[in-house]
């Protein structure tokens, strides 16, 4: 029973999850600078980060602090194409949130949602998590999508919450308990 688990464990169809090695570090650069998909996650001022911002965000992460980044790998190539994150536990409540960088030319391939439901299960599965959360700018629209189809629901809409393009746009909180997951398996 423990084999059948260990080979599925923290594995899709898709994609597979593991921890960033030395050998990501460059793609990883190259996936965070990508100023298009910058303005689509990050709600800070959009300048591109430099290295030295790179190392120091890889460094801070740690499975010590209750912050989980994974590699998100895909299965086919064996491919680096970005990152999952599990962050912000609250362990009285049993929630936490998530968030998912992947590489521009890798997405609208549904790797992202793979790896979304890879990261959902092994938060209800393996963790004693009954709530998971994000956050999703409401233009992003491919995003959205993606996070309905692994089963968040809109919670709440924090009305004009970002300024990007020229105008404020909501931020939408979305969320997924653990019974919402269990229903759909």
């Amino acid at each position: 029973m423990i084999d059948t688990y260990m080979e599925t464990f923290l594995r899709g169809s898709l994609v597979k999850l593991r921890k960033v090695t030395e050998a990501d570090k460059e793609t990883f650069k190259k996936i965070e600078d990508n100023m298009r998909s910058r303005l689509l996650m990050n709600d800070g001022l959009p300048h591109p980060p430099t290295d030295g911002d790179h190392e120091a965000f890889l460094n801070a992460v740690s499975a010590e602090k209750d912050d989980y980044l994974f590699a998100v790998e895909a299965v086919e190539s064996q491919a680096f194409i970005g990152t999952v994150a599990a962050y912000a536990f609250n362990w009285k409540n049993g929630t936490c949130h998530v968030g998912i960088s992947i590489g521009e030319s890798e997405q609208g391939k549904g790797y992202g949602t793979d790896a979304m439901s890879v990261l959902l299960q092994y938060l209800f599965d393996s963790i004693n998590i009954n709530k998971v959360k994000l956050s999703v700018f409401s233009f992003n629209m491919q995003a959205i999508a993606s996070y309905q189809k692994c089963g968040f629901q809109l919670e709440g809409t924090l009305r004009e919450e970002i300024f990007r393009f020229g105008m404020f746009h909501d931020v939408l909180v979305m969320g997924i308990t653990r019974k919402d997951w269990q229903a759909r398996q």
